[in-house]
């Protein structure tokens, strides 16, 4: 019988140590990060459900609550948080006096009205929970959402197919293609993505202005569908990272490079795409300036970014009905983000790594 192997275990439990510490941490600081991320959209939510009276109440609460009251005798009273025999109890100011003030016990209106010592200007009102849903009702109907909603899905979805397919086309020739003179090409049009868009506007809205495009949704649909670099740069890296072997035997069985674009490439490059449409798809949604610029005086062609601006100009003072107005036009990028999630961040990070 051989003889029983020793095994070499001292290092093995300073090991899971260190590696679950380091789990730990970084576990930690991913929730930290998180949290932080989500603060600002908790705060939107939080206060698109506040009455318009919360934001000018001294010592009103951070959550959305009103000012509790009770009806006693056909009349409404206001709770106080009143400290009695040690303990702050909710009392409502039936009478109120100087040194002392009647009051009414919410939980005991049978036993009537009670002297309090103390001066009732310095309790803290109660306050109880009290979300306003309607605000985002009343956010709704203040403005033409639907029609605003509508142009912004217009606009994003049509220059999304755009933007796709073109930058497609553009990354398929300079992956596949052998020209002359690619490499400097590819560089120039590199060269488009930091070019400060300020260079380029006066002389493009006056091109704009001669067609007589001013005022439609051509300047902003067409530029689409002549691809963008950034877009071309995704694409292209992907596109090299799929094996020429398949295009050789595309084109052995008689494939032409449309069909093998069509059959080959665009079905095995579903998490780019996926990636690029959904970075041009929230670019477009979220478009301000080139709207504001084209589509000036025209307010029934506007989009929703355009819209909220005029929407937070009529009610600046109702902060609560600007983040209800705000949280409704975040809602469908929300859920187009989360169903296509999975596939967007496999084409994030393939994309970013030529293989």
């Amino acid at each position: 019988m051989a003889a029983p192997t020793a095994r070499v275990t001292g290092f093995t439990l300073p090991n899971r140590i260190r590696s679950g510490s380091n789990n730990i941490i970084l576990t930690s600081l991913a929730v930290a990060v998180l949290i932080i991320f989500l603060i600002p959209m908790v705060y939107g939510i939080v206060t698109s459900l506040k009455t318009s009276s919360q934001f000018s109440k001294i010592g009103a609460p951070w959550w959305p609550a009103s000012e509790d009251k009770i009806t006693y005798e056909g009349k409404e009273y206001d709770i106080y948080r009143v400290p009695i025999e040690g303990e702050l109890r909710d009392l409502a100011l039936y009478k109120p006096g100087r040194q002392s003030s009647e009051m009414l016990d919410p939980q005991n209106l049978e036993a009537g009205p009670f002297t309090w010592e103390g001066q009732w200007r310095q309790l803290e009102r109660a306050w109880v929970a009290d979300p306003q849903w309607g605000n985002y009702v009343q956010a709704w109907t203040a403005i033409s959402f639907e029609t605003l909603l509508r142009n912004t899905v217009l606009y994003a979805v049509i220059t999304t197919f755009g933007a796709v397919l073109s930058a497609s086309l553009v990354a398929y020739g300079f992956a596949r293609f052998r020209i002359p003179g690619k490499n400097i090409l590819f560089m120039l049009m590199l060269s488009t993505v930091i070019l400060p868009g300020a260079v380029t506007l006066i002389p493009t809205y006056f091109v704009f202005l001669r067609l007589g495009w001013v005022g439609t949704w051509l300047p902003l649909i067409v530029p689409a569908f002549f691809s963008w670099g950034t877009n071309v740069f995704l694409l292209r890296q992907f596109f090299m990272s799929i094996p020429r072997d398949l295009d050789e035997a595309a084109m052995i069985d008689g494939a032409s490079p449309i069909r093998i674009f069509r059959s080959v490439i665009l079905p095995m490059s579903t998490p780019a795409l996926t990636a690029v449409a959904l970075f041009h798809f929230f670019w477009a949604w979220n478009d301000f300036f080139g709207p504001l610029i084209y589509l000036a005086g025209n307010p029934d062609k506007y989009p929703i970014t355009v819209g909220l601006t005029a929407f937070n100009t009529l009610y600046s003072q109702s902060t609560n009905l600007i983040q209800s107005a705000s949280l409704i036009s975040a809602v469908l990028p929300i859920i187009v983000f989360f169903m296509a999630q999975r596939v967007f961040m496999q084409g994030v990070v393939i994309t970013g790594v030529e293989k």
